[in-house]
């Protein structure tokens, strides 16, 4: 096991799961996240907007990727989401194994779009 560095999760919910699994596909065809777990089960949403408590069925990704590509992967879930303000939070990786964590620093480089 190694320190994470650079590497990130990132954690957005979904109203679907077809959306869901949209915004997957085309943040990981990007290269601006290496995987994608869509948490297929529903969770349950409650949450404060505008003005009201509010009740929702939501379908949660966990996105791995790198600080450097943060800003394009918020981007591009802003652009595919159906949210005014979709949840887009990252927290660090503190560590992982050295294998895992170089593959996904590999597959978030590329050709950039």
């Amino acid at each position: 096991m190694i320190a994470g560095g650079q590497n990130r999760v990132v954690l957005v919910t979904c109203g679907s799961l077809a959306e869901a699994r949209r915004i997957a596909r085309g943040v990981v065809e990007a290269r601006l996240a290496a995987c994608v777990n869509i948490v297929s089960a529903p969770v349950e949403s409650i949450y404060r907007w505008k003005g009201k408590v509010e009740r929702a069925r939501e379908f949660l990704l966990v996105m791995k990727t790198t600080a450097k590509r943060l800003r394009e992967l918020e981007r591009e879930v802003q652009r595919l989401h159906s949210y005014e303000v979709p949840e887009f939070i990252a927290v660090p990786i503190v560590a992982g194994s050295r294998e895992y964590l170089r593959w996904l620093g590999g597959s978030v480089k590329g050709v950039p779009r």
